[in-house]
């Protein structure tokens, strides 16, 4: 895919945030999320990746994977993850320059953010060993599985598009010992708003490694977010309601003295929520209509369980 900018993101602090790519192109992605009244089918070029079917009372979501998911990411090298190790942004620019070659991923036409911040990275109250704190997060399943969108509330579930190796894989040994070094290469996630959930697009074996090695899994998380025009408006509004609450804080001032606060630091830290939302805020997953609809998905889980009746609840046989 041609026509993607990259811009990095930077939070008030300075610090690094993620990185935004503006996508021009203004096709269907290589691997596309259809819908069809109830009904999710991911699918990568012409592979069926992931059938969903959403509950009736929406308490969750059963899939099944077919197995056929490819990575939009190349093997990464030992030598690249040392010389990148600890550096989320060049990690991010170098997924970015594959995501936008990539014929099989899933950006499409508009703004999108690869951020280092996850919902997932804000959640263990209950203080659990982080082993058991993120093998809980990975969606557990293969080929059959379901998303409880009670227990995995808010985004928190990590989807795999493949069966997770286990701990004997001979990638996720090599990568066991990067996760112990501090050098273990990013997880890449992708947001799935029909899902609530994120699926793993690169890194499952980096993932098993980390939790076998009880780290918190470095992560970068891909989502849409809001266009440029709608980020320049909303930053229009932003300022000129700042600099309305300011006027309102000066005339309490002029009728009730000093002991009113100026404004500035109140009005100031609500702008800079705002401004953060419009940069970096999550915008809904994009679906197309499943030609065929139900029928077609219906069709597309026969197919997926061999020919005869897929067998589990979600086709509805």
């Amino acid at each position: 895919m041609t026509g993607v900018r990259r811009g990095d993101v930077f939070g008030g602090d300075g610090g690094w945030e993620g990185l935004a790519l503006e996508v021009e192109s203004r096709d269907r992605p290589g691997l596309c999320l259809f819908a069809a009244e109830g009904r999710l089918l991911l699918v990568q070029g012409e592979r069926p990746v992931l059938l969903a079917a959403v509950d009736d009372d929406h308490c969750g979501v059963e899939f099944r994977r077919t197995g056929a998911y490819r990575s939009v990411v190349p093997p990464v090298r030992a030598v690249a993850a040392r010389e990148t190790a600890g550096w989320p942004d060049r990690w991010a620019h170098r997924f970015a320059e594959h995501l936008a070659e990539a014929a099989d991923g899933p950006l499409h036409g508009g703004r999108w953010l690869l951020a280092r911040e996850s919902p997932l990275l804000r959640r263990n109250h209950e203080g659990l060993p982080l082993s058991a704190h993120w093998g809980g997060t990975v969606v557990e399943g293969h080929p059959d599985g379901y998303v409880d969108w009670f227990v995995h509330n808010g985004s928190r579930g990590i989807l795999p598009l493949r069966a997770m190796p286990d701990r004997g894989d001979a990638r996720v040994k090599a990568y066991r010992k990067q996760a112990r070094d501090g050098t273990l290469p990013p997880v890449l996630l992708w947001w799935i708003g029909g899902l609530d959930c994120h699926v793993v697009l690169d890194g499952h074996a980096r993932l098993a490694a980390a939790v076998a090695e009880s780290v918190v899994p470095p992560l970068l998380h891909l989502h849409r977010t809001a266009p440029g025009d709608e980020v320049a408006a909303g930053t229009e509004r932003a300022v000129a309601e700042y600099e309305a609450e300011l006027v309102r804080y000066a005339g309490l001032r002029d009728r009730h003295g000093p002991v009113v606060p100026d404004g500035a630091v109140i009005a100031g830290a609500s702008l800079a929520r705002r401004l953060e939302g419009l940069r970096t805020g999550v915008r809904p997953t994009w679906a197309w209509p499943l030609p065929g609809g139900r029928d077609a998905w219906e069709r597309v889980a026969r197919e997926a369980a061999g020919g005869g009746p897929s067998g589990w609840p979600g086709s509805g046989e």
